[in-house]
């Protein structure tokens, strides 16, 4: 695949009109509201689910699903779904374009996160990512161990846990090289002989008159100006995910070609 190397983009203020700040009051406040709503249900339920249930979130993992649902109708992105969502736990990859794609992947059926380890300490952010089971990695060596035992113990849940191979978001317009370190983990024997990866594409399909590259969010962007510019433009957009077929772990020799395989499943949807 491609390597990526557009570091600058969107280096011109966004352009906001009355009517632009208008949609984005409109669009915010119930979003605020959905998002408040979700978090207090969540918070709530969470203590009575971890008493009868432990970690595996028999309830508040549906409020997360109702929420980004809700808050892609708000912004006006409407969302279709191609292939079958992996009826099982396991591991889920996909390549990374925005900030959106929290929503996207969240809004058909529960997934949790693995993120680095300082998403952790973000004002907000970081609370809502604990908060939704969210699966905090560091890339050194010495917790190798620790965080294969964590992979363990959550995917002994049923959860299907999501992570970004890319290592960065894109424009959402191509797929850039998976890093493999973190499919090793997927090799243990612990995990038995039927532990499937199902690799998914998010093609995020711009609002008519914008430019193909509108939902991709990063490089050096800054993020409440793509958020406004998201909320503020008057047309609806769309993002298609595709599921594709699981694989097994079992079918690879190491987790160099297991990536290469989930690259090629992910990336076949830009090509052409």
């Amino acid at each position: 695949m491609t390597a990526f190397c557009r570091e600058k983009p969107d280096a011109e203020p966004v352009k906001m009109t009355p009517m632009g700040w208008l949609r984005v009051v409109l669009r915010l406040i119930p979003a605020m509201i959905v998002l408040l709503a979700g978090v207090v249900a969540t918070l709530i339920l969470r203590l009575p689910e971890r008493l009868i249930a432990g970690q595996a979130r028999p309830l508040t993992s549906g409020i997360t699903t109702w929420v980004c649902r809700s808050l892609l109708l708000i912004i006006g992105i409407r969302l279709t779904l191609k292939g079958d969502v992996m009826n099982r736990g396991g591991a889920v990859v996909a390549n990374h374009s925005s900030w959106l794609d929290i929503l996207v992947l969240n809004a058909r059926k529960r997934i949790y996160f693995v993120s680095k380890a300082e998403v952790e300490t973000w004002p907000g952010i970081g609370f809502l990512a604990r908060l939704t089971g969210t699966v905090f990695i560091t890339r050194r060596s010495r917790d190798a161990a620790r965080q294969k035992n964590l992979f363990q113990d959550r995917l002994s849940l049923g959860h299907r846990l999501l992570f970004f191979p890319e290592g960065t978001s894109t424009d959402g317009l191509r797929v850039v090289s998976f890093k493999s370190t973190l499919f090793q983990a997927f090799f243990a024997p612990e995990l038995g002989e039927e532990m499937a990866i199902q690799p998914v594409t998010a093609r995020f399909i711009a609002p008519p008159d914008a430019s193909a590259d509108f939902y991709g969010w990063w490089g050096d962007m800054e993020l409440a100006p793509h958020l406004l510019k998201v909320l503020a433009h008057p047309k609806r957009g769309a993002v298609e995910i595709i599921c594709h077929d699981p694989l097994f772990v079992r079918d690879f020799s190491d987790r160099k070609a297991l990536a290469k395989a989930c690259e090629a499943a992910i990336g076949s949807v830009f090509e052409g």
